[in-house]
């Protein structure tokens, strides 16, 4: 028998998240995505998605646009400094190497990979 906790929203997720000690990982606008992205899936394959903010942690990220071309040493000279150009260039990297989420203001909540 399985005991099943139904999340209905990104304020829920956030509580989830804060009750694990883990209110740092995502912004609740990352969360929101995040959220979304998982009810999405849910949908589209018929099946609940089990919630381990633990496993979503090590799975998902949202991360600065700085911090992902540092982490996974991008390579941005044709942007010269043009912010809109290197967000592109970090965006592009993304989708084709794993599966984005969405775009927070501040960067990009993401499969980590």
């Amino acid at each position: 028998m399985a005991i099943v906790n139904t999340i209905d929203s990104a304020y829920e997720l956030e509580r989830e998240f804060k009750r694990f000690g883990r209110e740092n990982n995502f912004t609740y606008q990352g969360l929101k995505l995040l959220f979304d992205y998982l009810e999405e899936y849910s949908d589209s394959t018929g099946e609940p998605v089990e919630l381990d903010v633990v496993s979503l942690c090590c799975e998902y990220s949202e991360d600065s646009i700085e911090d992902i071309i540092d982490n996974y040493c991008i390579d941005v000279p044709d942007a010269d400094g043009n912010e809109d150009e290197i967000k592109e260039i970090v965006r592009e990297y993304l989708n084709d190497n794993t599966i984005v989420c969405g775009e927070t203001s501040g960067g990009f909540v993401y499969a980590v990979f």
